[in-house]
């Protein structure tokens, strides 16, 4: 039996392109090269039937250690809290004040990006500080 050590995380959303751009900004992950007989993705975008052009984009880590995050146009919108969100380890490693300090900064930017800040929770004996976040399109995620 084989071990599975790839995976992509797949979101559902309105404009593919754009919410692939800003999880770049936000992960510090890059668009992939356009298919090979395109110069650019608007080339390939602008070689697609309209009804087409922005069905999907992509991203990944240029280091190759995160996954793939895959963005695919559906055309009904986000209507409830998502099942599944990515945490994003802004403030791994550092503890109270510290952390907090690089959570708000790192909420700060990503607001500048179009982020809504939704819930600042501060670090308590059981729990350390977490921001809960949404992306440009509503899809929840955290700062931790």
């Amino acid at each position: 039996m084989s071990t599975i050590r790839q995976f992509q995380v797949t979101f559902d959303c309105a404009r593919p392109e754009r919410l692939a751009r800003f999880w770049c900004e936000v992960l510090g992950y890059v668009l992939p090269s356009p298919p090979d007989t395109f110069a650019t993705w608007d080339d390939y975008n602008a070689a697609l039937p309209p009804e087409k052009r922005d069905s999907w984009s992509a991203c990944i880590d240029p280091t190759g250690m995160g996954p793939r995050l895959y963005f695919q146009r559906v055309p009904e919108g986000k209507t409830a809290k998502n099942r599944v969100h990515l945490d994003v380890r802004a403030g791994a490693g550092l503890t109270g004040d510290e952390r907090l300090a690089v959570l708000e900064a790192e909420r700060d930017r990503l607001t500048a990006l179009g982020a809504v800040c939704v819930l600042v929770q501060t670090a308590d004996e059981e729990n350390e500080s977490c921001i809960t976040m949404q992306d440009i399109e509503g899809n929840e995620f955290c700062l931790d």
